[in-house]
């Protein structure tokens, strides 16, 4: 049997390996990009953004007397390659990533919602509001991604129909 403080504490090295694998995602998928300035800008500030929460969910981790998993962060980031290179090997990239993206939002945003309900059950006000504070952060970012993707295919597909023009990235 584990407390809520035990679960809280290895859910907050999940997160730390998601935060880790987003990173590493969000860094390959921006630097591919040439053909869709909206969409990259979008995905570097949502990266700064990645960047922060690392240290919020890191600086709980440490306040709870804890360290992050190396195998779990190390897990994140090979899966993380994995889909970069799976993901520049099609020819509509852009459009995979894109909706990679907005499902790995909403897992982020699953976690964060149980993640401050674990912080709640285990008196931690502490990790609610650096939860609550990265929860919406995510939300934005699946938001945009959503409405953005009936441009970006109107956008992709356009491009793809040209002979003169690359879609992919």
């Amino acid at each position: 049997m584990a407390t809520p403080q035990e679960n809280l504490l290895d859910w907050l090295r999940d997160a730390h390996a998601m935060e880790q694998q987003a990173e590493k995602m969000l860094k390959a998928q921006s630097e591919r990009l040439e053909h869709y300035p909206q969409l990259k800008a979008r995905i570097d500030q949502h990266l700064q953004e990645t960047l922060g929460q690392q240290k919020l969910v890191d600086e709980c981790i440490a306040r709870l007397g804890g360290s992050s998993s190396a195998l779990k962060d190390i897990a994140g980031k090979l899966m993380a390659f994995g889909q970069a290179i799976g993901g520049s090997m099609m020819s509509d990239e852009v459009i995979k990533g894109a909706m990679a993206g907005y499902v790995f939002e909403n897992v982020e945003i699953a976690t964060y919602t149980v993640l401050i309900a674990a912080a709640k059950a285990a008196g931690d006000a502490q990790t609610v509001a650096a939860c609550e504070q990265i929860l919406p952060q995510e939300e934005a970012m699946a938001q945009w991604l959503l409405a953005h993707l009936p441009e970006l295919t109107e956008v992709f597909l356009a491009r793809s129909v040209n002979p003169n023009t690359e879609a992919k990235k």
